[in-house]
């Protein structure tokens, strides 16, 4: 395999078992601890895949080739025979009978050979448009010149363009405007238009798909998925740095919000009002086009904005320049803005051609995104990266939660759009708009409240959670009746009605009605995900009693309600409507809760010719076997597991499992124990100990805030705190995400200055939370984590009604394991996939060291045990007595000094 540098061995295993993945077409579960090179190794292996495929498909076609331009001359030399045999083959043999049971034959034949003619017709067209394209990419990469005439010839236009503007503007002038009902000309664009369904369409125009680039074929791909932003441009950067990054095509795809370069739509800010203005833009220059615009725009005068990036020249030169040389996200923003080019669709145009395509989580596993965006997965491959929560990922992209306070809003907005516009809107609008009030209605009295009255002063008299199936809710709602695919896949997306309500919001309504909270938006299902990865919202954050002043988050709450409405169509066994009833009806919400997301990774698994799930902390592994492969619907035999061990030597790493604290109390954190002023005490004690013997950065984790709060305030009282502070500094994990960076910061200046100024203070000590901020995507390497200690095992509220509901459902739907429930495999699979998530961040690199202290005796149980990362469980001790413990963790020491 080509690598930059000589590979590890167990590198040459990764690739080597990816290669064969591919080949054969296989689903693989791919762990490689972080540190390892996993990047690199899933570049390097898959691309090297890829290079051979094409070029045993290349061999393929020229044999093909080959063997039809010799058929034609055999072809010639049979049909001079024949003419020589003319008559003899009119009578190939008995006449009846026989004949006719020789028909089948010579039918096959001709059937066959039209095949295998249509092959070869397809093959030759296949290399003329690759020989165009490899040309083409060859001119631009070679001539500097062309990469700036389009530039050149886009800003002659942009002149002329103003040019006419301006002697329009002055034409214009003195004119008065014949206004229809005396309404502002710019309010014109916040009327429906006359809404026809797809039953009553006779002929499309062709208006919705007439720029999609689909002459061109899709050539075999991989598909690179990842959580975040950051982790898909740090990929794109190991791509440049690989032997590949000179030859391979590879195109980043991203959001709107990523993507556009149109200041006056970037400033919308939400992803759904980019998205919406960005498609009435391009809906505004295909009307331009028709024929009625004309006496429309005498009648009206309506000023209709087009997007001045969206020009299909210059997108097709940005597709180009893309396929030419490996840009990041950040780099096509820069050509889009230079070339004024759209980069999200000049991206789009691009997915074809490429071999290699870099996406977000959302734009591969929600249907619709991934449809919307022109990525088709139909025998391509797919490497899903950072994949350890990629059931909660496809969980939460499909689960949308509206409050009654957006219930309430919309109905209010929505109610004064249709008295404000009641005569200028058709019948069929009329009729949608009275459904969807109907349905605002119905959701807001499940709840138990009144649509007509404001929500944050009407009290619930019976406060709880109810959990419903889709169809028990539809009927308590009174809404079964109602056909919903008709009201949101059609009527909501194609009229755009939310982003009409928007605009008349930001009109007329009130100060507070408009009231947005960018930070804390809270909007349904994709974009939740969205938000939450790119602004890391706050898990603490989504409590259901909030400040009642920013209840109403966002102009138009029907963007949210049309997501939940839309999750309602899905079947009734796989998914739940939660019913979270609180002090008053602003404060109370409907959650739909996503239980199967087998559903929605089925179509992908089904669609491809292979399937990668990789990280570098997979285990335990069966949940990705048997809730989301096999509910898939994958053959066990096409499932195939990969686990290596770390680079590190065996002695850089001291795993501990401590059964017993100093005093010889033992370590349970139960909720019953954990509590208990001598279960702290003895933490304290071990903390203490530890802090002695450590240098440099000790990281302690803690299962919930609540808990760490709880430990930090009675230490407080005890005065261990101040005995701590006299070795480390003590740091704790804020609750807000954008504080974190700050908290690192000062934490590992701390450990800097301490390791170079000397004295009594070795370091700090960071208290974190498992599944905070600060357990996953940071990296605590070298001094930053030379111990890192996980204070008993973070089991989930087993009392949260979705994780009942998620227990229930297992257990109803999947078989027992090894005699346990699959609920109790569930609940143990989530702690461990925390605590694997929080450990892992301690060795970073070949040459790092550190131990890991587990304080619980329950972790030395074998079903626990097993479920630790392989490199790390056959390197742990389990010590019964601390003394032992602690002899170990002061060999480090030594060993440190002595490197020292």
């Amino acid at each position: 395999f080509p690598f930059p540098y000589t590979p590890y061995l167990i590198q040459e295993r990764f690739m080597a078992a990816l290669y064969s993945a591919l080949e054969a077409g296989q689903v693989g579960i791919f762990e490689s601890p972080t540190g390892t090179g996993k990047s690199l190794s899933l570049i390097c292996g898959a691309l090297s895949w890829l290079r051979d495929f094409e070029e045993k498909k290349k061999q393929e076609e020229a044999r093909l080739l080959a063997l039809e331009h010799n058929g034609q001359e055999e072809k010639k030399l049979l049909i001079s025979d024949e003419s020589l045999r003319k008559g003899t083959l009119d009578e190939p043999g008995p006449p009846d009978s026989k004949g006719s049971a020789r028909d089948p034959d010579w039918i096959t034949a001709f059937v066959q050979k039209k095949e295998e003619q249509d092959m070869v017709d397809r093959l030759k067209e296949e290399q003329i448009r690759r020989k165009k394209r490899e040309d083409r990419l060859e001119k631009i990469r070679h001539n500097v010149q062309l990469k700036y005439a389009a530039k050149r010839k886009r800003s002659e236009e942009d002149e002329t363009k103003h040019l006419l503007q301006l002697s329009k503007e002055v034409l214009l002038e003195g004119g008065g405007a014949d206004v229809l009902e005396q309404l502002d000309h710019n309010e014109e664009e916040l009327i429906l238009a006359e809404y026809e369904s797809d039953e009553e369409k006779k002929v499309a125009s062709g208006l919705e798909e007439d720029d999609d680039d689909v002459e061109e074929e899709h050539v075999t791909k991989i598909y690179y998925c990842s959580r975040t932003h950051s982790q898909l441009s740090q990929f794109v950067h190991e791509v440049q740095k690989s032997p590949f990054g000179k030859d391979t095509r590879l195109v980043s795809l991203g959001s709107r919000q990523n993507l556009c370069v149109n200041e006056e739509v970037r400033r919308l800010g939400a992803l759904q009002l980019i998205n919406d203005r960005c498609m009435e833009m391009q809906k505004n220059k295909h009307e331009k086009k028709s024929d009625g615009e004309e006496m429309e725009g005498k009648k009206r005068r309506v000023s209709r904005t087009v997007c001045p990036f969206y020009s299909y020249e210059q997108m097709q030169f940005l597709r180009d320049e893309v396929l030419v040389e490996v840009k990041d996200i950040e780099q096509l923003v820069a050509l889009g803005k230079e070339t004024k080019a759209c980069p999200y669709y000049g991206s789009r145009y691009a997915i074809p051609a490429a071999q290699l395509v870099v996406l977000p989580y959302q734009m591969l596993l929600h249907e619709a995104t991934r449809s919307a965006a022109g990525v088709s997965l139909k025998d391509q491959v797919v490497i899903i990266d950072e994949a350890h929560n990629l059931i909660d990922t496809i969980t939460c992209i499909h689960s949308v939660e509206v409050s009654g306070s957006q219930l309430c809003c919309a109905h209010s907005q929505l109610l004064q759009y249709m008295e404000r516009y009641r005569k200028r809107l058709k019948a069929k609008n009329l009729m949608y708009i009275k459904q969807i009030l109907y349905l605002l209605q119905q959701f807001v009295s499940v709840l138990g409240g009144n649509v007509n009255q404001n929500p944050n002063s009407q009290a619930i008299s019976q406060t709880g959670t109810v959990l419903k199936s889709i169809n028990d809710f539809l009927f308590q709602s009174q809404i079964d009746n109602i056909n919903l695919f008709k009201v949101v896949q059609r009527y909501c997306e194609k009229s755009l009605i939310s982003r009409k309500l928007f605009g008349f919001v930001e009109r007329y309504g009130a100060p507070t009605a408009v009231k947005t909270n960018k930070e804390n938006q809270k909007l349904a299902g994709l974009q939740n995900f969205l938000l939450s990865l790119q602004q890391g919202s706050d898990k603490e954050g989504d409590l259901p009693v909030e400040a009642e002043s920013n209840q109403l988050r966002t102009a138009s709450p029907l963007m949210q309600i049309e997501g939940f409405l839309s999750a309602l169509t899905n079947a009734n066994q796989d998914g739940r409507v939660i019913l979270n009833r609180q002090g008053t009806v602003g404060q109370s919400s409907l959650k739909f809760l996503l239980l199967n997301p087998a559903v929605h990774f089925a179509k992908v698994v089904k669609e491809c010719r292979a399937v990668v799930i990789a990280g570098g902390t997979m285990q335990p592994v069966a949940d990705f076997r048997e809730q989301l492969l096999s509910c898939a619907g994958v053959d066990p035999a096409r499932i195939v597991e990969f686990s290596c061990g770390h680079v590190i030597p065996p002695e850089n790493i001291l795993p501990i499992i401590l059964c017993n604290g100093p005093s010889n109390q033992q370590l349970e954190f139960t909720y019953q124990t954990r509590d208990l002023p001598q279960m702290m005490d003895e933490t304290g004690r071990i903390l203490s100990n530890v802090c002695n013997v450590v240098p440099g950065g000790v990281v302690c984790f803690f299962p919930s805030y609540e808990y760490e709060k709880q430990v930090y305030t009675h230490w407080e009282k005890t005065g261990l705190l101040t005995r701590l502070a006299t070795k480390k500094k003590i740091f704790q994990e804020p609750k807000k995400a954008n504080q974190v960076e700050q908290v690192l910061v000062e934490y590992a200046k701390c450990i800097k200055r301490c390791s170079h100024v000397g004295g009594q203070m070795t370091g700090a000590l960071l208290f974190s939370v498992v599944g905070g901020k600060m357990s996953e995507g940071i990296n605590f390497s070298d001094d930053l984590g030379r111990c890192v200690i996980m204070v008993g095992m973070p089991y989930p509220n087993v009392k949260a009604p979705e994780l009942q509901e998620k227990m229930t459902w297992l257990d109803k739907t999947m078989p027992r394991a090894a005699g346990q429930a699959p609920s109790r495999v569930l609940i143990e699979n989530l702690c461990m996939k925390a605590v694997n998530q929080s450990i892992g961040r301690a060795i970073r690199h070949q040459r790092d060291f550190a131990s890991i202290l587990l304080l619980d005796h329950r972790y030395a149980h074998p079903a626990i045990f097993n479920k630790l990362p392989q490199w790390i469980k056959e390197r742990t001790q389990v010590k019964a007595a601390f003394g032992s413990a602690f002899a170990e963790l002061r060999k480090v020491r030594t060993c440190i000094l002595c490197t020292a």
